[in-house]
């Protein structure tokens, strides 16, 4: 992996700046204590950005003709979608630099999800909208792994999103700094365990995918590559089916391995689907009889260490 330092967009007031309207922050002791130590990050208060503020009026969402606009709560004639605009547009040179983005829930610019929507008249349309800088990043960047504070308090969702930015990052310094069908087939057999962790069925899919590289121009390929591996690693896998990879790796060392051993492989595998012991436990002796038996193909199969090991997602 690529020892680069990786970039992560972070909404300001998630770590600790009072930009909020009313002059307060939601610090996510998580996101600075645990992720600021392996990433860095970028903050941004798009408002504060756009030049307003702190303490400001509240804003919101509203949906005016056939159009979204950021307004201000009181007065829907004070627009600042435009100003929004214009810090969005700021803040392209950086993005593309991102590995991953936290936003804010709950915000009219940065909520990702839930975000309440009103109409013309000031009324409640719906709860089911997005911040509008959100929107925007998702929009041009739909393959950048995203997440909201809150959520990063849900261990599987946690992560989903933690294994997808340092996919994102691998896929950026291994395959698209030195582009060619080559550098996708070898980025694409480092991940197969950890692509199998997740969905199987899916794995078979993007498998297929690669089977055809030159087929299609690389720009194309790489883009269908990389929106089927973030979908993939979206939603958080289970004891189930890390159980399966888990078998599979067992596999590797049948001939090697003297009765004793393969029996306590075994059980570590097997308490590890009970839910006796952690991953980490299972991976541990892996990685034990990895060093004892060497085999090239396994150490470099990205799901043995998708991440650092401080972070403590698998212990």
């Amino acid at each position: 992996m690529s020892t680069s330092t990786i970039h992560v967009g972070v909404s300001a007031c998630v770590l600790g700046d009072k930009v909020r309207f009313d002059g307060g922050h939601k610090r996510s002791n998580y996101v600075t204590d645990y992720l600021g130590a392996v990433f860095r990050f970028e903050p941004i208060c798009p408002e504060v950005a756009m030049g307003m503020p702190v303490p400001r009026p509240a804003i919101r969402v509203q949906e005016l003709g056939n159009e979204i606009h950021l307004v201000d709560s009181k007065d829907s004639a004070l627009r600042h979608t435009d100003s929004l605009n214009r810090v969005f547009e700021q803040q392209r040179g950086k993005m593309a630099a991102l590995d991953g983005y936290i936003f804010c829930a709950k915000s009219p610019t940065c909520g990702v999800e839930r975000i309440k929507v009103y109409g013309e008249s000031g009324e409640l349309l719906h709860r089911k909208g997005r911040g509008l800088f959100a929107q925007q990043v998702m929009d041009a960047y739909p393959c950048l792994p995203v997440e909201e504070d809150g959520r990063l308090n849900d261990m599987g969702l946690r992560e989903s999103f933690i294994t997808k930015v340092y996919v994102h990052h691998r896929f950026r310094h291994d395959v698209l700094a030195k582009p060619s069908a080559a550098a996708l087939v070898d980025f694409h057999s480092r991940h197969k365990f950890l692509v199998m962790a997740y969905n199987p069925k899916m794995y078979q899919a993007i498998g297929r995918l690669v089977s055809g590289a030159g087929k299609e121009h690389l720009d194309t390929l790489f883009s269908q590559y990389l929106t089927m591996l973030m979908q993939t690693l979206s939603k958080p896998t289970n004891r189930r089916k890390h159980t399966n990879v888990l078998m599979h790796l067992q596999g590797f060392f049948k001939k090697y391995l003297d009765p004793q051993e393969k029996q306590e492989l075994a059980e570590q595998i097997d308490k590890y689907r009970l839910g006796y012991v952690p991953l980490l436990a299972p991976i541990t002796l892996l990685q034990h009889h990895l060093r004892k038996y060497p085999n090239d193909y396994l150490s470099n199969q990205v799901y043995l260490a998708p991440y650092p090991e401080q972070l403590g997602l698998r212990a």
